[in-house]
Formats: structure tokens, C-alpha cells, sequence
């Protein structure tokens, strides 16, 4: 009994002491868990996106900028494939479906895919589940348009609403087309991939909004309405990419290279997981980082108890967890939505190297960390 009175007379004259060090453990492991969280969560999310999807194809860039920008709708491609190259693809007897995909336009930040009614049918994700939908039906209308669930809840849309378009990924109100309003045919059954923050319409509705514009621009005197461009030629002459689904998948290499090999045209076609395998790769970096912020709060548990020594574990391991934050949102902001400090909304953050981030002062990581500095998208 008198050990154990000792025991907790030491723990009250060392209150501070005591708080900090439990403080500590419990940061510690929840940085522990919650990097091991993080690491898997992304992966699993990465790897669910598209399923069932031999090729994914694009003009020529680099495969994991194509995989970023075609499905996971980060980054913009470098140039586009024409409708002829495309109609070559769908045309191959290896070839059992295509998708096409038309990117460039947004509505409220969120991304506008104009793409067929094959990507309803044809669309896989998680174990090869079908998109399905939580009301309305498929656009059949030039000016229809179905939306994603995080689309509607976070803007209130419901089917039968109007919305408008703008040219690019969001700009100035004289880049709307608003002279071409959209209603709402469908709302999406939530995913939990990309396709949630999507906007889809027709390949002839991209084409609509766009007969007066060229390079980016709306041409002055050349306006035309609604009802004119109905009565247009709207065949695509151009798309971003295009999901590929073969036969047989003992013939995905031989079209790879068909297709990475085409005359007319620079392609690249890409294995969706390859192409995963190697963003993985490039993540790696901050996969170890991760482990050795675990590594270092950790290691800050092996000090004396008495105030000044946890206090100064309690300062480390407050600013390993906050620098775990700023790697931990470019681990996902590359290629997902992650909940990062700021805890307002959804925030996409790519750094060239994770390893000046983590060399930063604690300051420094704050300020870069700091809602205002990071554009919430």
C-alpha cells in the first residue's frame, strides 16, 4: 500500500507531467491507426473505382496521368483522340464494348463527363457492381443530364432541375452556357468513387454547347440558341478517352500494343491496373513517411515523466501529427477526396515531393495546412 500511495502522490505533483505523456500515447496511436487507415482506405478506394475495364485509352501522356484524369478527374489531359481514331478502336474484333469520355466542362466545381448511354450499362466499380439509380432514368433529351449523388446532396438537386454549364473547370459567368440550359434526367445511387461528384451528358450535348466556340472562346456575332443547334450536325470530333472492354483478356496485351502502335495517331492504352500498380509506386515515398511519423511520435513515449521532457513530447508529438495531416492529404488529395484538418470540405492537394513537406518547420506545415492556403474544392 505504501508503494501505491507513493505512486499516485508522485502522478498528482506531476500532473502536467502525467496529462502530456497520456496525451501523447493517445496521439500516438491514433496517428498509428489512423495512418494505417488512411493507407488502406486509399488503396481500397483506388482499386474500386473502375472494375471490369480491360484498356483505358487517351492520347499519349504518361499512364498515371491518364489514369488521374480519365477516371479519377484530377488533373486535365494534354490533348484529346478524334472521333475517327475512336470509331478505329470500337471498330477492332478484339473489342467487345467502348465507352467514350468527353472532359472539359464543369457546373459548380464539379466535373461535366460527356460520354453514351453504354456508360450506365458498361461501368463497373467495387466488385464489378452496375451504376444504378436513385431516381429519374438515363438522358435521352440533347439537353439531359444525370448527376452523381454528392452532386445532388450537396447542391439540392432532385430531377426535373435545371442547371447550367461552364466552359472549363470553373471561370469567370461570361464562360457559362447558359444561352443552353441542362435538366435533370437522373440522380445516381451513391458509388463512393468519382462518379458521385459527376455530371453526365450526351457527346451531342457537349457538341451543342461548343458550336459557337472555338479554342476556349465564344465567337462574338455566331451565337447560336438552343433549338438551332438541335437541328446542327453534332457528331463528336473529338473525346478525351475511352474505357475498353475486350473478349477476351488474353488479347489485352496484343491490342495494348496495336493500339500503343497506331499510325494515324499518338495513343496510349493503358491496363486501369498497371496503371494503378505504378501510381502505388510513385506513392511509396510517402507510404514510408507515414511509417516514420508513426516511428517518431512513438519513439517520444521512451522519456522521463517529469514536466520539462514531456512537454517537449507533447510539443513533438503535436507537430508530427500535424505534418501527418499535410502528408496524409497528399497521400489521397491526389487521387481522392480525404477529410484533412481543416474539416470544411473535400480538399485535393498534390505536392511534387512529400519529402520537402515533411522537411518543413511546424510553422511552415501549418501555414500550408491552413484552409486559407489550400483551395477546397
Amino acid at each position: 500500500m505504501n508503494i501505491l500511495r507513493l505512486t499516485l502522490k508522485s502522478l498528482r505533483q506531476r500532473r502536467a507531467g502525467v496529462a502530456l505523456t497520456v496525451l501523447t500515447i493517445a496521439l500516438s496511436v491514433f496517428l498509428l491507426l489512423g495512418v494505417e487507415r488512411v493507407r488502406t482506405d486509399a488503396r481500397e478506394g483506388f482499386a474500386s473505382t473502375v472494375s471490369g475495364t480491360d484498356l483505358l485509352v487517351g492520347a499519349r501522356s504518361g499512364p498515371v496521368n491518364l489514369l488521374l484524369y480519365a477516371v479519377f478527374h484530377v488533373g486535365e489531359a494534354t490533348n484529346n483522340i478524334t472521333w475517327k481514331t475512336y470509331q478505329d478502336i470500337r471498330a477492332m474484333p478484339e473489342v467487345a464494348w467502348t465507352v467514350p469520355l468527353s472532359l472539359g466542362d464543369s457546373h459548380r466545381g464539379y466535373r461535366v463527363t460527356g460520354t453514351t448511354t453504354d456508360f450506365f450499362v458498361h461501368y463497373r466499380y467495387g466488385a464489378r457492381k452496375p451504376l444504378a439509380f436513385a431516381s429519374g432514368h438515363p438522358f435521352n433529351d440533347l439537353y439531359d443530364a444525370v448527376i452523381g449523388a454528392e452532386v445532388a446532396r450537396r447542391l439540392h438537386y432532385a430531377v426535373g432541375d435545371t442547371i447550367v454549364l461552364a466552359h472549363g473547370l470553373g471561370g469567370p459567368a461570361t464562360a457559362l452556357h447558359s444561352d443552353k440550359p441542362f435538366r435533370i434526367a437522373g440522380v445516381l445511387a451513391p458509388t463512393g468513387t468519382p462518379v458521385d461528384a459527376t455530371i453526365a451528358v450526351s457527346l451531342e450535348a457537349i457538341e451543342a454547347i461548343h458550336v459557337d466556340w472555338r479554342s476556349g472562346v465564344r465567337l462574338p456575332g455566331m451565337a447560336s440558341s438552343a433549338d438551332q443547334a438541335r437541328h446542327m450536325d453534332l457528331t463528336p470530333r473529338a473525346i478525351t478517352a475511352c474505357l475498353v472492354g475486350l473478349h477476351s483478356r488474353l488479347s489485352a496485351f496484343a491490342v495494348q500494343r496495336a493500339l500503343n502502335e497506331y499510325p494515324d495517331e499518338a495513343l496510349l492504352a493503358v491496363l486501369p491496373g498497371v496503371a494503378l500498380g505504378e501510381l502505388w509506386h510513385l506513392l511509396g515515398t510517402a507510404e514510408n513517411a507515414l511509417r516514420l511519423v508513426s516511428a517518431r511520435s512513438s519513439s517520444g513515449l521512451t522519456r522521463r515523466s517529469d514536466v520539462p521532457p514531456s512537454l517537449h513530447a507533447g510539443r513533438s508529438a503535436f507537430g508530427t501529427c500535424w505534418k501527418a495531416g499535410a502528408v496524409s492529404s497528399w497521400l489521397c488529395g491526389s487521387a481522392t477526396q480525404v477529410w484533412t484538418p481543416c474539416m470544411v470540405k473535400p480538399v485535393r492537394f498534390i505536392s511534387s515531393s512529400v519529402r520537402s513537406l515533411w522537411a518543413m518547420p511546424l510553422p511552415a506545415v501549418i501555414q500550408l495546412t491552413s484552409p486559407g492556403r489550400i483551395a477546397c474544392a
